[in-house]
C-alpha cells in the first residue's frame, strides 16, 4: 500500500483520489479548505500547498505528489510560480515522484495536431508560466534532483468542469436560450474527459518510462463545439441549440472591464481555428483508450442538470 498525495481536489484531483484509493493505496488530498472526496482510505488535510515545507512534510513517505491544483486564470503569471516551486522542492526532499495535471497552453498557436514534440513556443503570459513550469520540473529531472512528468490535455469534459462549453454554451442552450461563442462553431476541437486525466496521470506515477517527459491524456477525435452542444441538447432532450458567433471586438471589448476575459484573449487561436490534439503515443504505450465523447458529455450534461435543478 502507498501513499500518494494529491494536492487540489478539482474533477481531475478527485478522480485520481478515487482511482487510487479503490485500489487499496492510501491517499491524502491537500487543499486550503480540506475538502476532497469521501473515502475511508483519503485523508483530507487542509493546508497552504505554497508553504514548501509544510508540503514537504506531508509528502514524507510518499510514493508520488500529484499536482492537480488550479489558479485563477488572469492571476497565473503570480499564483502558479510560488505553488510550482513549494511543489517541486517537496518531490525533491520527499523522493516522491512529481506528476503534474497540465495543459495544452505551453505550445502557443500551432499548425497541425499537437504531439508531446511541439515546442513549447508560447507567445502570451499564460502560456509561458505553463512552459516554464515544465521546463523547471524537466531541469530538476534531469540534474537527478526529482522524478517528473507531466500530463497533458485540451478542454475538459466531465462533471464539474470549467470551460468555455461547459460555463458558457451548454447552460444556455439546455435552458433553450441562445449562446453568443467567441469561437467558429465547426471548427474541430479537442475535448479530454477528466477521468482519463486521472487515469494517465496514475499510470505515470506508477511507471518509470513516463518520468523526465510529458504525456498527453487519451483523447477522443475532435468535435466541435456546434457538435456537441447539438449533442448535449439531444441527451437532455432539449430544442436544436441556438448558437451564434462573438465577433473578436466584442470580446476584445469585454477584457475592458473583466480581468478574466482580458487574459483570455491571448487564447483566442485556441477556439477561432483547429485545435487538435494527438495522444497516440500514450494510448499505444500504456494501453489507455479515451473514454467516448458520448460518454463524457453525458456525464457533463447531468451534472449541469443537477446543478440547475432547485433544491
Amino acid at each position: 500500500m502507498s501513499l500518494h498525495v494529491i494536492v487540489g481536489a478539482g474533477p481531475v484531483g478527485s478522480a485520481a483520489a478515487q482511482l487510487l484509493a479503490e485500489r487499496g493505496d492510501r491517499v491524502r488530498v491537500v487543499t486550503r479548505s480540506g475538502s476532497g472526496p469521501e473515502h475511508p482510505a483519503v485523508e483530507r488535510v487542509a493546508a497552504d500547498a505554497t508553504d514548501a515545507d509544510a508540503l514537504a512534510r506531508l509528502c514524507d513517505g510518499a510514493a508520488a505528489l500529484h499536482n492537480c491544483a488550479a489558479a485563477p486564470f488572469h492571476r497565473w503569471a503570480t499564483d502558479w510560480p510560488p505553488l510550482a516551486a513549494a511543489l517541486l522542492g517537496a518531490a525533491e526532499r520527499s523522493g516522491a515522484v512529481l506528476v503534474t495535471a497540465a495543459n495544452l497552453f505551453g505550445y502557443g498557436p500551432v499548425e497541425g495536431p499537437m504531439t508531446e514534440q511541439t515546442p513549447l513556443a508560447a507567445t502570451g503570459v499564460q502560456g509561458r508560466v505553463r512552459a516554464g513550469i515544465w521546463r523547471d520540473a524537466l531541469a530538476a529531472h534531469e540534474a537527478g534532483r526529482v522524478r517528473a512528468t507531466e500530463v497533458r490535455s485540451s478542454d475538459y469534459l466531465g462533471a464539474g468542469t470549467q470551460s468555455l462549453l461547459t460555463v458558457q454554451v451548454l447552460p444556455r442552450v439546455l435552458a433553450g436560450r441562445r449562446a453568443s461563442v467567441p469561437a467558429d462553431l465547426d471548427a474541430p476541437h479537442s475535448w479530454t474527459y477528466t477521468g482519463d486525466v486521472a487515469r494517465t496521470m496514475v499510470a505515470c506515477a506508477d511507471d518509470e518510462r513516463a518520468w523526465g517527459r510529458p504525456w498527453h491524456a487519451p483523447t477522443a477525435p475532435p468535435v466541435s463545439i456546434r457538435d456537441l452542444a447539438t449533442r448535449a441538447c439531444a441527451q437532455a432532450g432539449a430544442p436544436a441549440p441556438r448558437l451564434s458567433v462573438m465577433p473578436g471586438p466584442v470580446f476584445w471589448l469585454g477584457g475592458l472591464t473583466s480581468p478574466l476575459v482580458r487574459a483570455l484573449r491571448e487564447t483566442q487561436y485556441q477556439f477561432r481555428r483547429p485545435f487538435v490534439m494527438d495522444s497516440t503515443t500514450t494510448t499505444t504505450t500504456f494501453a489507455l483508450e479515451p473514454t467516448p465523447v458520448t460518454d463524457s458529455l453525458r456525464e457533463t450534461v447531468d451534472h449541469l442538470a443537477r446543478s440547475a435543478t432547485p433544491r
